[in-house]
């Protein structure tokens, strides 16, 4: 095989702030995908983060 006709293998990393200029629209909108998905994993660990530090301070509170 020449190494010409090898299928390119899709980055999975993206830096912020990186020239778009040189990447298809078919790769950037797979980063978007893969942005999305870290987005929503980031905000699932900020709600569990978020519901412990609920439930400790319930129990930690000053009872009146």
């Amino acid at each position: 095989m020449i190494l010409d006709e090898e299928p390119r293998k899709r980055s999975t990393n993206h830096e912020l702030g990186c020239d778009l200029s040189a990447i298809s629209s078919d790769e950037l909108q797979h980063r978007i995908a893969l942005l999305e998905a870290e987005i929503a994993r980031i905000r699932a660990e900020i709600d569990r983060k978020e519901a412990g530090r609920k439930a400790a301070d319930s129990l930690f509170a000053p009872r009146v």
